[in-house]
């Protein structure tokens, strides 16, 4: 791990309704190395995720210094902003967000659509990223043919194939049982393992304890930030294997 590729700097975002005024985000600094896995914790209503989508370059401050990989990115605009976000960062849902027209070969190679690369290369960067989760044999399946645990998977493909260095997860776990939950944390652990950069957020405290770090909100500030010596692992799971 060198250097921060991620760091915010008093950080405000207030959303405005009428005379009513919600600060979502107070005063919020902090940085992330390259390579650390970080979870972001708290209750509903706590900011967590408006943080999630500010270092995702989905909403911009109201205030405050946003760097992203040495760039501040806190104040571009919206195109000059969307290319930054698709060649750092990739993105993991709750909700998978595959289209259910196309197959998972053609779901992963879809980020790669957008940054106009060609077909032959699409097929075979798309290829690799399903077989690095798993799914060599199921490129050809619909989102509807696959389990909850696979359409995982794929969506952990699609975040990889553009080759970011951070990978984005709200919530990867929220749809899946414990056994499968288990094995998207192990495959997560291992692409951290690669020197990738992984932020999660989540509200399970047992998915939590696979990252290094965990950063705890409430009321829109950060309240805790905590260096976890003793990670949970999936490889020390009784009864769990990987793919």
């Amino acid at each position: 791990m060198s250097g921060a590729i991620i760091e915010v700097r008093d950080l405000v975002k207030i959303y405005q309704s009428g005379d009513f005024e919600l600060r979502a985000l107070d005063g919020v600094s902090f940085s992330i190395g390259r390579g650390e896995f970080v979870a972001i914790m708290g209750p509903s209503g706590s900011g967590k995720s408006t943080m999630m989508n500010m270092i995702g370059c989905l909403d911009t401050p109201t205030e405050g210094t946003y760097m992203l990989d040495g760039r501040d990115v806190s104040k571009l605009p919206g195109d000059e902003l969307a290319r930054v976000r698709n060649a750092t960062l990739g993105f993991v849902f709750q909700g998978f967000n595959l289209l259910p027209r196309l197959d998972a070969l053609d779901n992963v190679a879809l980020p790669l659509v957008y940054a106009r690369v060609d077909s032959t290369e699409r097929a075979r960067r798309a290829q690799i990223a399903l077989e690095k989760v798993g799914l060599g044999s199921r490129m050809k399946h619909r989102p509807s043919q696959l389990s909850g645990g696979q359409q995982q998977r794929v969506a952990i493909a699609r975040a990889l194939v553009g080759e970011a260095p951070v990978i984005l997860a709200d919530e990867p776990t929220g749809n899946l049982d414990t056994r499968t939950s288990v094995e998207i944390m192990d495959l997560l652990c291992g692409i951290n393992g690669e020197d990738r950069t992984i932020v999660l957020v989540t509200h399970e405290l047992d998915i939590a304890m696979y990252a290094s770090r965990v950063l705890r909100f409430k009321d829109g500030r950060l309240v805790d930030d905590v260096r976890q010596t003793a990670r949970r692992s999936a490889q020390k799971e009784e009864g769990v294997s990987y793919v």
